[in-house]
């Protein structure tokens, strides 16, 4: 390392390191509580809204969209865990900052530099995946779910009506929006590991074969049981993991040369 890229820090006792470490958990904590109560004062709006896929299907099939619950409690504690997810999603850049503030005064000034963008990729990659779960494959996959039910029969038939619980609704919709989000951090995971050495783009391409095999377990596993669901998780995977493979050239350590001092 040269002067130039030293650490921007000076030595700190321990007491001094848990001191800021609590100052900044008081920081999360409370941008958390403050999210959590302004989530759960539109809890009912933020529901309508992750319900609204589910609803415009309904309505295309000359339904009136509705929701059940079938215990006294259950609205309740699905309106917390409405408000508990959306104070995740608004309490995460505060969080993530605060991070970053305990963390950066021991990094050096390129490495500070060299996490820079990753920190920056992270939230944008997170929601564009929970927007294609949201807008692309819920209404294919409700449709498709929809599309079971059969009316009343004229000749005595029994009908099949779906009746969809409140928190059974939720419980799949957030799986599947952090399930695509996460995923979609693929690219930066990969990029990162090249760029401190841990991985080469050279094993990204040998890996490739593998890496289609596992993006379909993953889909298979994450998704519901249906081909469209799976497929709308596991080509954007395998996309991203091509993506890495060119993203991963850019930043990939070069070789220091053999006669180099």
């Amino acid at each position: 390392m040269t002067d130039t890229d030293s650490i921007n820090d000076t030595p700190m006792p321990l007491l001094e390191h848990l001191v800021e470490l609590r100052k900044r958990l008081i920081w999360s904590i409370v941008t958390f509580v403050i999210a959590f109560a302004i989530c759960y004062h539109y809890s009912g709006e933020i529901y309508r809204f992750l319900a609204a896929p589910l609803g415009n299907i309904m309505r295309k099939n000359g339904e009136q969209p509705h929701l059940i619950y079938t215990a006294l409690y259950e609205a309740f504690f699905t309106y917390i865990r409405v408000a508990v997810f959306g104070a995740t999603c608004l309490s995460f850049p505060m969080i993530a900052i605060q991070a970053w503030i305990f963390i950066a005064p021991g990094l050096y000034r390129s490495e500070k530099r060299a996490f820079a963008p990753f920190l920056i990729a992270t939230p944008i990659m997170f929601l564009i995946g929970a927007a294609l779960a949201y807008y692309v494959v819920f209404p294919y996959a409700w449709q498709f779910f929809l599309s079971f039910q059969t009316p009343q029969s004229t000749n005595g038939g029994m009908q099949i009506e779906l009746q969809a619980k409140v928190s059974e609704y939720l419980t799949l919709v957030t799986k599947m929006i952090l399930a695509f989000g996460v995923c979609f951090e693929l690219p930066v995971v990969l990029t990162l590991l090249v760029r401190v050495g841990l991985l080469s783009v050279a094993q990204l391409k040998r890996f490739r074969r593998y890496a289609v095999v596992a993006s379909f377990a993953v889909a298979a596993v994450i998704a519901p049981p249906d081909a469209i669901t799976m497929l709308s998780l596991a080509i954007p995977l395998v996309a991203l993991y091509e993506v890495s493979i060119l993203t991963a050239r850019f930043v990939e350590p070069k070789p220091m040369a053999a006669d180099e001092d």
